[in-house]
């Protein structure tokens, strides 16, 4: 009777949660392989193929933008880590508890809005006529307003802004658990402060350096909104690629085949990442 009840409970626990993963992300995968399978030979005539990712490899235009989506998305995933790995060690070593529940709700501030009125502030900021170039133009750094937008380093610097609080947050979980004796103990044996960074810190925070590359590559490589408003009709980002399949071309099987593609171009990337750093999947989601 014991027994029936600790199973039940254990059903019930765990049940929302295998439905949410069962109806929001397995089913809908497998629609969109099927759908990205189907090719359309007449109106309202289909037939099973690989015709629509043959059209991805043939199209020099949409592979060197899905490279250049990859490419950009390791260099903001870099720069965030960068940034946010300074910004974490503080938060789990140094500040105190008062301070550490204001800084991270300085990093929350953010995602208090949406994508779209982030880029919208981005856009004030950056425009030609917007605070930062009419204030170099008030100090005479400038001699005429300058556009600061529509170019690849506001995509960047927009998109940083945007994840770097999912770099922060599995940085702090996995630095708050190391033991500051450890730390003493490397200068203890004479090591300096870069010889503790490299030989302590950063192997014990790998996890969650490991776990906030993942989440930052994935969150990046998936945006639309920012690229967009922020770099123009010069982002050449892979989602408006899927996008224009979808939306403007009414061509949904190539949309799930671009899809499809994204996600295992990304995966392929993060499989890599843990390859290289000798991290596993498993591991990281447990340590951080």
């Amino acid at each position: 009777m014991q027994k029936d009840i600790k199973r039940l409970s254990l059903i019930l626990l765990f049940a929302p949660f295998t439905l949410w993963i069962l109806l929001l992300v397995v089913l809908p995968h497998i629609g969109m392989v099927i759908l990205s399978l189907r090719e359309k030979v007449a109106p309202r005539v289909y037939e099973f193929g690989f015709g629509n990712y043959l059209e991805f490899l043939h199209e020099p235009i949409y592979w060197n933008t899905l490279i250049r989506t990859g490419s950009m998305s390791l260099l903001v995933t870099a720069l965030a880590l960068i940034i946010g790995f300074p910004i974490a060690y503080y938060i789990a070593k140094i500040a105190g508890p008062r301070a550490r529940g204001g800084l991270f709700l300085l990093c929350l501030i953010p995602l208090w809005v949406s994508d779209l009125i982030r880029s919208f502030g981005w856009i004030l900021l950056l425009r030609e006529t917007g605070v930062i170039s009419s204030f170099l133009v008030w100090t005479g750094l400038i001699g005429t307003p300058v556009e600061f937008l529509y170019n690849d380093a506001a995509v960047i610097v927009g998109l940083v802004y945007t994840v770097i609080l999912f770099m922060i947050v599995p940085l702090v979980s996995t630095l708050d658990g190391m033991d500051n004796s450890m730390i003493e103990a490397g200068y203890n044996l004479g090591g300096n402060g870069f010889t503790v960074l490299r030989r302590i810190i950063i192997p014990y925070a790998m996890p969650g350096i490991v776990a906030g590359c993942i989440v930052t590559f994935m969150l990046t490589a998936g945006s639309y909104l920012t690229p967009i408003l922020l770099g123009g009709k010069n982002s050449s980002w892979f989602t408006e690629q899927i996008y224009n399949q979808f939306i403007t071309r009414f061509n949904w099987e190539g949309g799930a085949a671009f899809g499809m593609l994204l996600l295992l171009f990304t995966s392929l990337v993060i499989w890599l990442g843990l390859k290289l750093s000798g991290q596993t999947l498993a591991n990281t989601v447990a340590k951080s």
